[in-house]
């Protein structure tokens, strides 16, 4: 079997720790196409958190306190720079982080694309799956917001990190997804698959940017795969992050409906065959779309496994 997960950000990263148990149990291969919107680069460093918190977590090296960053982390970097008054203050950069960011900087500059990049830097961490940046062309994720008696576009991390979120937002803008093409390997991957999952990730700002790929949506609309997406919201709450914020700025109300008839059926033109909820949300009832409660917290890696294999169950009732 081959499954292909569409994902991003922390919540992603521990489904995928479900995934790739499942995976090596029934013996099947895992690609995840991770969301590049979070990408920006800061003191002259590309950064890919999504990327990075992919990859440390499925390599042994994700903080479990923070959930994000690396374990044992130092700061002296930041520190310094600090002390330079150097700017963006607000973004901090680990000693260890760091590292991770000049080898992928020092690629980049020397020609080689973003999927080359990440196959490299996953030569150290031993993943156990595939992954693929959902594209090697620059595409940013920017919010729309009020600040300082001023509308204007900034950066998702700026919104995020230095902001909280807590500003006037209007709208999210992916920035370069016009021209932005599929990363190599990402339409092979698609076209291959038996199933597409997609992850409970942030709907807004982590599967969105995915599938404004126009034609990696295309490929994942018109491929033969099932798709079914694990709601990430649970009890009307996020089960991480600012999924609550995000959709309250577009509108969509805040719950495993919401998030569902977000992303459609694909009977009309949507993305999902099949929706996972929590058993709290069994009452869920999305038209075009075959809905199955089952437990979604991911306390730890067999449930996870468990809910994975839930959603491969219903793939395959779908297919």
């Amino acid at each position: 079997m081959r499954i292909v997960v569409l994902t991003g950000g922390i919540g992603g990263a521990r489904f995928l720790v479900g995934v790739r148990a499942h995976a090596r149990r029934i013996g099947a291969e895992v690609t995840a196409v991770v969301n590049v919107g979070d990408d920006v680069r800061m003191h002259g460093l590309q950064i890919c958190p999504d990327l990075d918190s992919v990859m440390y977590t499925l390599g042994g090296a994700a903080d479990p306190d923070r959930g994000w960053g690396r374990v044992g982390e130092t700061w002296v970097v930041k520190e310094e720079l600090a002390k330079y008054g150097a700017e963006p203050s607000w973004f901090g950069l680990g000693d260890k982080d760091t590292a991770t960011h000049l080898v992928r900087t020092t690629m980049l500059n020397a020609g080689y694309p973003l999927s080359a990049v990440t196959t490299a830097l996953c030569d150290r961490w031993q993943p156990g799956i595939k992954m693929l940046p959902a594209s090697d062309d620059r595409l940013e994720t920017h919010v729309v917001v009020d600040v300082e008696g001023e509308r204007k576009a900034i950066h998702f991390q700026e919104w995020w990190v230095r902001y909280r979120g807590d500003v006037p937002t209007h709208r999210f803008v992916f920035v370069g997804a016009e021209t932005a093409k599929p990363a190599a390997g990402v339409l092979e991957a698609i076209g291959n698959a038996d199933v597409v999952l997609v992850a409970p990730s942030n709907p807004v700002v982590s599967i969105a940017p995915i599938l404004a790929v126009q034609q990696l949506k295309e490929a994942v609309l018109d491929g033969p795969a099932p798709v079914v997406g694990v709601s990430p919201i649970i009890g009307g709450s996020p089960v991480r992050g600012m999924a609550d914020r995000c959709l309250a700025t577009l509108g969509v109300e805040v719950s495993a409906n919401g998030v569902a008839g977000l992303y459609g059926a694909r009977r009309d033109n949507g993305l999902l065959d099949g929706w996972l909820v929590d058993t709290t949300d069994e009452s869920a009832n999305i038209p075009g779309v075959t809905t199955r409660a089952v437990p979604l917290w991911m306390t730890d890696e067999d449930k996870t496994a468990t809910m994975v294999a839930e959603a491969l169950r219903l793939a395959e009732e779908l297919r």
